[in-house]
């Protein structure tokens, strides 16, 4: 019998979000840019992540922000979960897509 893994019913996904793309993309800057909000929306949500997590994710310096040894040992996990549901999305979106019509018809005299 296989034990399922735990799933956390408070789970932050747009904070996890703002995380993996900040992280995955160098930056705040960037990680807004992908994501359609605003770079100050990013910081809020990585900062509230830390805070419930009570662990750094990224240092900042005057330079921009550098993942921690712990940001850079959970980005690979966060990266390949978000791949996953987007290829679930995408094949429910396939599969809930109307299917092609195809009409044939006979030549006119």
């Amino acid at each position: 019998m296989t034990i399922a893994p735990p799933r956390p019913k408070d789970l932050p996904l747009t904070a996890l979000r703002a995380f993996e793309a900040a992280a995955r993309l160098g930056g705040f800057a960037a990680a807004s840019q992908e994501l359609g909000v605003t770079p100050g929306a990013i910081t809020a949500h990585v900062k509230s992540l830390e805070a419930s997590l009570g662990a750094k994710l990224f240092e900042r310096t005057a330079r921009g922000v550098q993942l921690t040894a712990l940001g850079d040992a959970v980005l690979p996990g966060f990266t390949a979960a978000f791949d996953q549901l987007g290829l679930a999305v995408q094949t429910l979106r396939n599969k809930a897509a109307p299917s092609a019509v195809h009409i044939a018809a006979l030549p006119s005299l």
